[in-house]
């Protein structure tokens, strides 16, 4: 069997983690931006680390989701949120394991996978289709055009 015909279909892949992974990242980020903020900045504080980091995570939720869905400068927000999943894991979901202890313990296992695909666009690119100046620069998948 011919794979080749998978390799045809990277730019949609791309395409389908850039749409997932901004949606989840929007949906994450919108109560903490219009709404919720000063708990998220009292969860973040009561995590040891300073309190204005939480303009960072919510920042990079909400506004680096809509970035990612764009395909505008997918590399650079994703490099960021593959730097909040990191610290969510390591501050927060660790100690409960990878599946957790029910809702009030979640696990490392959403973050990771959140990560993950963020780490994948981060090394690819987000294809094609998005706002990434022409297929090169921070949100293009790094190749370039043929002469």
């Amino acid at each position: 069997m011919n794979l080749d015909f998978f390799n045809r279909l990277q730019p949609f892949a791309q395409l389908l983690m850039r749409l997932a992974l901004g949606a989840i990242m929007i949906a994450h980020g919108y109560h903490k931006v219009w709404g919720g903020f000063h708990h998220h900045m009292e969860m973040v504080g009561s995590l040891g680390l300073p309190r204005w980091m939480a303009y960072l995570s919510a920042g990079t939720e909400f506004f680096g989701g809509i970035g990612i869905v764009l395909g505008l400068f997918t590399r650079f927000f994703a490099l960021a949120i593959v730097i909040e999943m990191a610290v969510a894991i390591w501050k927060v979901h660790f100690k409960n394991g990878l599946m957790g202890h029910g809702p009030t313990a979640p696990g490392y296992e959403f973050p990771l996978a959140v990560g993950s695909i963020a780490f994948a666009l981060l090394c690819f690119g987000g294809g094609p289709w998005g706002f990434n100046f022409g297929g090169r620069g921070l949100g293009g998948s790094g190749k370039s055009k043929k002469s």
